[in-house]
């Protein structure tokens, strides 16, 4: 048995044969894989390269376009915001001067109805005290009848009217009168 042991092959054994073919297998699979596989994988490889670089680069560009697109999209809300206030503060000064403006339509609505009620008080007055005369007028012309017993011509009668008129003081019952009123 020593024999088949000596011709069993270890592992630690050089064999030149072997290595010769083995060697000579390496380099001419290395050649084919350099000449077709490494080619087409290093073009592949470049390109896969490229297409990120490139498609870093459009990131990075819209990124770029985003914040710009952003930072006018705030300029123009800050714009709005205050455009806004503008208008806001306009309808509040527009309300405040029409308000003030229909206070003092109403203030001088209310004095001319006033001066209105005051000349037809006036007017009223005066001719109250016309119908307080002639009725007055009246009454003496009757009460001279009665006391006379005849019946006076027109011209007697106006001079009676008068002498009983500028006896009687009006001007006292048109101030009492004018106190009651305001």
């Amino acid at each position: 048995m020593p024999l088949l042991e000596a011709a069993k092959p270890s592992l630690i054994d050089i064999n030149f044969g072997l290595m010769f073919w083995t060697i000579l297998t390496f380099l001419i699979v290395l050649y084919v894989l350099k000449r077709f596989a490494f080619g087409p994988i290093q073009a592949m490889l470049d390109e896969r390269r490229n297409t990120i670089a490139a498609d870093i680069d459009a990131a990075e560009q819209a990124r770029e376009e985003a914040q710009t697109a952003l930072s006018e999209y705030r300029a123009a809300l800050a714009e709005s915001r205050k455009e806004a206030t503008q208008i806001v503060e306009s309808a509040r000064r527009t309300a405040e001067e029409q308000r003030r403006e229909a206070l003092a339509e109403l203030e001088a609505e209310k004095t001319r109805q006033v001066e209105r009620a005051r000349a037809e008080i006036d007017s009223e007055r005066r001719r109250s005290l016309q119908e307080v005369k002639a009725t007055l007028a009246d009454l003496t012309v009757a009460a001279t009848e009665k006391v006379v017993r005849k019946q006076l011509d027109a011209a007697e009668q106006k001079r009676l009217i008068d002498e009983a008129l500028a006896d009687v003081d009006l001007s006292a019952f048109s101030t009492a009168q004018a106190e009651g009123d305001g």
